[in-house]
């Protein structure tokens, strides 16, 4: 696993502030507030982090946790890694701003399949508007009166154009797209747990059932190279967090090694130390066993 990730070519933005906001039909975003500040990290150094704080998340609805709750904890996520990116994510190519229009895949957000420019930009920069001249495969963007932008802009110019465009402080997610991406990724990895635990209580039918669940699972696929480093080394590389997110739970998903559990005691997701853990530390084990104790002896 750790060969796998010891180098990266798609390093993500993240800032150190976001705000909630709506627009006015009262659909909610996420974004930079004007003041925040961005900085450039590596995902890929944070991946098991990542991951966790991914499933823990898209579980909180069905733990009955509020809207408020969740909107928090999502808040919190980004200021750890940054937005989603799924302006690059959904469209078939994240060099979209390349040809005549948009085109989409299925997806769970965005039922077209096929957009103009200017409408599929509106729908990431519902407050403030990018200044993007754009004439036919022909396309200009420019960046007016802030030089932390300008300086962001020229750091990621070798991405392609919608990927550093995702990264400008005017760049919003809607709330319910990034709770129901963060939801996936939890029914997933519970799809999994489920079938190996109650495999032998299920109807073939229902194996079936999960089987074809999981197979849904997954997006466009990463591209990587080979760099000659100290050593032959992959650098992988992917333009939104979304997909990052993706390949790195899949690695996790497939390490028998040191699998994802949920902790019998606390109900957290963790990675274990080995295969045989259900705790995700000796504190919730002690715990966990003081409750059972105190539970059999009120019964008793």
């Amino acid at each position: 696993m750790k060969n796998l990730f010891e180098r990266t070519s798609s390093n993500w933005v993240r800032y150190s502030e976001y705000e909630w906001k709506e627009t006015e039909d009262g659909t909610l975003y996420l974004t930079p507030t004007k003041t925040a500040q961005p900085s450039i990290y590596d995902p890929l150094s944070e991946y098991q982090r990542i991951v966790l704080d991914a499933i823990n998340i898209g579980r909180m609805e069905s733990q009955k946790k509020t809207p408020q709750e969740i909107q928090k904890a999502i808040q919190q996520f980004a200021v750890k890694y940054g937005l989603l990116g799924f302006m690059t994510a959904l469209p078939t190519t994240p060099g979209f701003m390349d040809y005549e229009a948009v085109y989409l895949p299925k997806n769970h957000f965005i039922r077209e399949e096929s957009m103009s420019t200017e409408d599929y930009l509106n729908l990431f920069f519902p407050f403030d508007k990018p200044d993007v001249v754009k004439r036919g495969v022909e396309s200009m963007w420019n960046i007016h009166n802030d030089r932390v932008m300008m300086a962001l802009a020229m750091t990621m110019s070798d991405k392609p154009m919608a990927v550093n465009m995702s990264f400008q402080r005017e760049y919003a997610e809607r709330y319910e797209w990034m709770k129901q991406q963060f939801i996936d990724i939890a029914f997933t990895h519970l799809t999994s747990v489920l079938f190996y635990e109650d495999y032998d209580t299920m109807t073939p039918e229902q194996r079936l059932l999960m089987q074809q669940g999981m197979e849904a699972f997954g997006g466009i696929a990463p591209t990587y190279r080979i760099a000659l480093l100290d050593k032959p080394t992959i650098v992988w590389d992917f333009h939104s967090l979304i997909l990052g997110v993706q390949m790195m739970f899949s690695f996790m998903l497939t390490d028998t090694e040191k699998p994802i559990r949920i902790c019998k005691h606390c109900l957290q997701t963790f990675v274990a130390s080995r295969p045989s853990a259900i705790f995700c530390s000796p504190q919730c084990k002690n715990k966990y066993n003081v409750y059972k104790s105190r539970a059999k002896d009120k019964k008793e």
